[in-house]
């Protein structure tokens, strides 16, 4: 299959800046959405990137764009749901999802890659990984002739300004003492640069229509054991107090009502199941796993350096 058009919906976020870096600078074109153009501006420096500013819940607003695409990356999900119509695990997850088939097959669009969710399963505890697994449910049922679908299921995705190592290198910084909810929870991190890779690698490879994959790196680690391992590359000692399962409960219900939400209910749920992978997706596409240890130093070790700088900026007066 040839691709010469690509829109990605999320492209965005942190994997699809990833994935369109990746496409740059080749022969496909690359459509982003998003509600808010002027807040992304920074991708526009990309030579092949047409960044468009389009609701992608509303389904003429989709048919628009993907009239003249060949293929659709949907990257689109959130872990903490919001209130109101379009910001729900289900709105997101599943009826988005519903509505990007129904435009792909109106505008004989050939092509659909899929992020799903390690986890994602119909009998999941989490409502997060039950509309994850819907999504993925109606994605692979549209594979047929008219339209390709590939899904991936990563793990926790680890990177320069990823949402979950530099979320609890930001705690370690303020917190002496960190409550750790369900500090056994495991998990098999993936680098996004290799998620990323792997969009790229199964975009028009026809191996790969009508499947899915689990994305991995190579190690295991406890959900403490990847704390313990930020506060060692910033340099700084904390104590970390591994909550038992009760506690764990009652901090989810606490936390879920602060503002910003940084740990639900629906997330204590999530931690119940390990999340490693079965089947080695990347190395079926040829894809050698980076370890968390080859990139993670880069950017949590100089996170100390930077702040330690520019608090000397501040004492000398250049801020």
């Amino acid at each position: 299959m040839r691709v010469q058009t690509v829109c990605i919906l999320g492209g965005t976020g942190f994997v699809g800046r990833q994935i369109a870096n990746r496409l740059a600078n080749t022969p496909v074109r690359i459509k982003v959405l998003t509600r808010h153009r002027e807040r992304n501006r920074h991708l526009l420096p990309i030579p092949n990137l047409e960044l468009k500013e389009a609701n992608v819940h509303d389904p003429q607003d989709l048919r628009r764009e993907l009239a003249s695409c060949d293929a659709v990356i949907n990257l689109v999900a959130v872990l903490n749901e919001g209130k109101g119509e379009g910001r729900r695990f289900e709105d997101i997850h599943v009826e988005l999802v519903r509505k990007l088939i129904d435009a792909c097959r109106a505008c004989g669009v050939k092509r659909l890659l899929h992020m799903s969710a390690l986890g994602a399963e119909p009998d999941a505890p989490s409502r997060y990984q039950q509309t994850k697994a819907e999504g993925e449910r109606l994605a692979l049922e549209a594979h047929g002739e008219d339209l390709a679908v590939t899904v991936f299921k990563p793990s926790v995705i680890f990177g320069p300004a990823d949402s979950f190592l530099n979320r609890f290198a930001s705690l370690l910084r303020i917190a002496p003492v960190m409550p750790l909810p369900t500090p056994h929870a495991r998990f098999k991190p993936v680098y996004v640069g290799d998620v990323a890779a792997a969009f790229v690698q199964a975009l028009e490879d026809r191996d790969t229509f009508g499947r899915r994959y689990e994305l991995c790196g190579p190690r295991v680690y406890t959900l403490e054991e990847l704390v313990r391992y930020a506060a060692e590359l910033m340099g700084i000692q904390r104590y970390i107090l591994g909550l038992n399962d009760r506690f764990s409960r009652l901090q989810a219900k606490v936390m879920q009502r602060v503002p910003g939400q940084p740990y639900t209910w629906d997330n204590y749920l999530s931690a119940q199941v390990d999340n490693i992978c079965v089947q080695d997706g990347l190395g079926e596409l040829g894809i050698r796993a980076t370890a968390l240890e080859a990139v993670a130093p880069a950017y949590l070790g100089g996170r100390m350096t930077r702040l330690r700088y520019n608090q000397w900026r501040r004492e000398a007066g250049r801020d």
